[in-house]
């Protein structure tokens, strides 16, 4: 005689049945949550606005692409879970963003890059000279560019002098990994200018092209009536303004303002002099890791 297993009451203390609940619907142009969907049109044209454009381009209240943001173009009401399974679904991620001059002139960048760089270098292969990326920069003494390890909640405390010290200095090099620099007293002028200069043509062998950011001072009449009396040694090209992303020297300052701050902390302007040339003259004997400067995507034009 058969027995059937008896069931499980469905009140009191008995064992209740599983509840199937719904999760999100993927599909080839992303997510679906309580039937609303976005067709190709409509995600290809909310990934153009994210990629090409920022939110106060839109005159949108937001200063970078937050979900809340990513929100309001969406034309239907989502919650920003949803938001976020469509930025998943895309490979959107969140990242922080590269700071550029709103003076900046794309157009101009751009003509560098295809036709007055190309032009310059072509000159040099030419005339037998070396094109060197100069750049003027400084580093402050409670500069922090580091972070430490420490206890959850519990925020270290780094003692840093309160007397601000700064060093200055001016570099130059060559996509073959050549350093030349100069420290500088005090703020930067013409003459220390013309000195670096000089220092320069005398350590090479070859004619130089300088190219450095556009700054007032590179045109100040003492260095023009200089550089007119030295052109068999040396010409000066300038990058555009408010363009410090193709100088590739702009990734030695990083270098600097990078590791020399993660070193124990300097208490006067002799020892911030002391470790910032240390580095400069480590950096000086490896000509490949001033190579690797150039790797960076926007200098390998320089390459």
């Amino acid at each position: 005689m058969a027995f059937s297993p008896a069931r499980p009451a469905t009140g009191g203390g008995g064992i209740r049945p599983r509840v199937k609940r719904s999760l999100p619907r993927i599909g080839a142009d992303g997510p679906r949550f309580s039937g609303t969907r976005l067709n190709a049109q409509q995600c290809r044209r909310i990934q153009r606005l994210i990629t090409d454009k920022m939110p106060d381009q839109l005159k949108l209240p937001f200063a970078l692409w937050t979900r809340h943001a990513i929100q309001e173009q969406f034309g239907v009401f989502v919650s920003l879970r949803t938001v976020g399974e469509y930025l998943k679904r895309w490979s959107y991620t969140p990242q922080r963003p590269a700071k550029r001059a709103y003076e900046q002139c794309s157009k101009a960048v751009q003509k560098w890059l295809t036709e007055d760089y190309p032009a310059i270098a072509a000159r040099a292969r030419r005339e037998g000279a070396k094109i060197h990326w100069g750049d003027e920069t400084g580093l402050r003494s409670n500069q922090q560019a580091v972070r430490s390890y420490a206890k959850a909640g519990s925020t270290p405390v780094a003692k840093i002098s309160a007397h601000r010290v700064r060093v200055q200095m001016i570099s130059t090099f060559t996509n073959r990994g050549t350093l030349r620099f100069m420290h500088l007293k005090g703020a930067m002028n013409s003459q220390l200018l013309i000195r670096f200069f000089k220092r320069l043509v005398r350590a090479t062998d070859r004619k130089v092209f300088d190219i450095l950011d556009n700054l007032c001072m590179d045109h100040s009449k003492p260095v023009k009536a200089w550089l007119a009396a030295n052109t068999e040694d040396i010409e000066v090209f300038y990058l555009l303004s408010y363009s410090p992303e193709p100088n590739p020297d702009e990734y030695l300052n990083g270098d600097l303002k990078r590791s020399v701050p993660s070193q124990t902390p300097a208490r006067n302007e002799a020892e911030m002099r002391k470790k910032t040339l240390s580095r400069l003259c480590s950096i000086q004997k490896r000509p490949d890791h001033v190579r690797r400067y150039f790797h960076n995507k926007h200098v390998q034009y320089a390459a």
